[in-house]
């Protein structure tokens, strides 16, 4: 398979200090011997992910990115303990060796993992993917599948009761994320004051079952076996994952979802192969959801539409780096345009809304 993650060199100004990390991963990781070798995994748009080899083994580390960030955001803490509880209850995950929180070996804290190793979908299916069309809906179930799973769990049988507060998550979501926007809008961005006031009249109640939620869970952030890609070996990137309403993080993921028929805007902005021959729409994704979980869904267009919006603030949080200079990453640059699609985007789910 040739979208099998692969690690390059580290980008300008995200460099580690390579001594003082083979020191102290080798005083706190049993068995670690021989050279270490530091590359930078290029794919994700947050948290920094780097490949640590030493001698043959090989170790993930997560860390913050420069410049600024929300408040609650880039935890490296409450990413580690999701991780090391969930580990038993949920396969999933990746196996975690050690957090760190002295800024004195790299500047930040951090954590190391292990390195899950298979397939990982990007914007188009390789051309040299196995399945067919029907391969491909059979892992549509699948992905939603592992997805359902999760929201499953007894958050307070694997010691995650206090993760989260799920009482008035919608409501702290919605004032959370506008603040957050509004933080980090820059000149050329737009207002989605109207998307936000629509959001703050139309959430829902509380919801009697919360859940751990993953909050990003999207094609590129699951691993595929390569000689099998219904089966998912990994879900990765935990960093805004919490206690909640489950179908905030179905409207999450709905965001992320362009369908073959969306438009010609949206088509360009898209990450992920979700269009593909083979691939749910949408409208099947929520019915599949609903049909494995039993959950009822009256107001799957806030839901919608709020995943539209929280799409729209981590680009524009991003963007804002780049625009003051706190990254020289080039990918970042375009998010500007991604930003005012989405805001399109989700007028259009207001004007259309029967809410």
């Amino acid at each position: 398979m040739t979208d099998i993650d692969k690690p390059v060199d580290v980008r300008k100004g995200e460099e580690l200090d390579t001594k003082k990390v083979a020191e102290f991963l080798k005083d706190n990781i049993a068995g670690l011997e021989g050279d270490v070798s530091i590359l930078q995994f290029p794919s994700g748009h947050s948290n920094l992910t780097y490949s640590v080899k030493i001698g043959e083994r090989e170790l993930v580390l997560r860390k913050p990115p420069a410049g600024k960030k929300a408040k609650t955001a880039h935890d490296m803490s409450r990413e580690y303990k999701i991780l090391t509880a969930l580990k038993n209850a949920f396969p999933y995950v990746p196996e975690t060796f050690v957090y760190n929180d002295d800024p004195s070996i790299i500047g930040t804290s951090f954590y190391v993992m292990e390195r899950l190793n298979g397939l990982i979908l990007r914007k188009d299916l390789p051309g040299d993917f196995l399945l067919s069309k029907d391969g491909v809906t059979k892992f549509c179930h699948k992905f939603v599948d592992v997805f359902c799973n999760l929201h499953a769990i007894d958050y307070k049988a694997v010691g995650l009761e206090d993760f989260g507060k799920p009482e008035g998550y919608v409501k702290r979501q919605v004032k959370g994320w506008s603040r957050r926007y509004r933080d980090a809008k820059t000149d050329d961005a737009p207002d989605f004051e109207k998307v936000m006031e629509w959001l703050h009249e139309k959430m829902p109640l509380d919801i009697y079952s919360p859940a751990i939620i993953h909050n990003d869970y999207k094609f590129d952030n699951v691993v595929l076996n390569p000689s099998n890609p219904v089966e998912i070996t990994g879900v990765l990137d935990w960093e805004m994952a919490t206690l909640g309403d489950p179908l905030m993080d179905l409207g999450g993921t709905l965001a992320y979802w362009i369908d073959h028929d969306d438009s010609e805007e949206q088509q360009l902005i898209r990450m992920l192969p979700t269009n593909a021959p083979g691939m749910f729409t949408r409208k099947e994704l929520i019915e599949c959801y609903v049909e494995k979980t039993g959950r009822q869904i009256e107001v799957i267009d806030f839901y919608y539409c709020f995943g539209l919006f929280k799409l729209a603030v981590i680009a524009q949080q991003i963007y804002f780096r780049y625009y003051h200079g706190q990254t020289k990453d080039e990918r970042f640059r375009m998010f500007i345009f991604a930003v005012q699609i989405l805001e399109k985007t989700a007028l259009k789910v207001i004007e259309q809304s029967d809410l």
